[in-house]
């Protein structure tokens, strides 16, 4: 039971119906986090419109989904772990092994994500105030001033959701459940 409403189609505001039903042809059923969202309609609106332009960026989809699930773990999100595990196997191509890694916050073995893992919860963990060697060693990882502040673009979008789950108390809807921390074991 969620601490907060949790819409569907036919109980949202009428201004958050068409980010229903987006959600819904994007991915076949409402992710609670949209049903949520869906009781500040400028809430959902910044959802969908802050991963439009995440997309946009440079970072590649496996590159944006490290961040994710990065910033959600840090952040104690297993619905956005799950949500974003399931997208970082299914739609971005990450090795199952890999992602797990990811969700228990453990070497990849990849070291570009290790760079960008290490650099995205440095910058969670001192609110940007990353020291100088972090940075440094995220540049010599081979990214690029324009990916340092992609990923601070990716860290507000995982931000909002991280915390409005944590804040509602939002549950793993059922076909996520195979994605959450722990349900990827050998």
């Amino acid at each position: 039971m969620t601490r907060l409403t949790l819409h569907t189609a036919d109980t949202a505001p009428a201004a958050s119906r068409p980010f229903i039903d987006t959600a819904l042809a994007n991915n076949g059923f409402l992710p609670n986090l949209i049903g949520v969202l869906a009781n500040a309609p400028v809430a959902v609106e910044t959802y969908f419109t802050v991963s439009g332009i995440n997309a946009r960026g440079s970072l590649s989809l496996a590159e944006r989904e490290v961040v994710q699930i990065t910033a959600a773990s840090v952040h104690g999100c297993d619905f956005c772990v799950a949500g974003h595990t399931a997208i970082a196997l299914k739609k971005a191509g990450l090795e199952r092994d890999l992602v797990r890694a990811l969700q228990e916050r453990g070497s990849t073995g990849n070291p570009r994500f290790d760079a960008l893992v290490a650099f995205t919860r440095a910058v969670i963990l001192t609110r940007g105030n990353v020291a100088k060697g972090e940075l440094a060693d995220f540049l010599a990882a081979g990214f690029n001033e324009q990916q340092v502040l992609e990923v601070l673009l990716g860290i507000s979008l995982a931000t909002l959701c991280n915390f409005a789950n944590n804040l509602a108390g939002t549950g793993i809807n059922p076909e996520l459940q195979g994605f959450r921390p722990g349900a990827l074991e050998s």
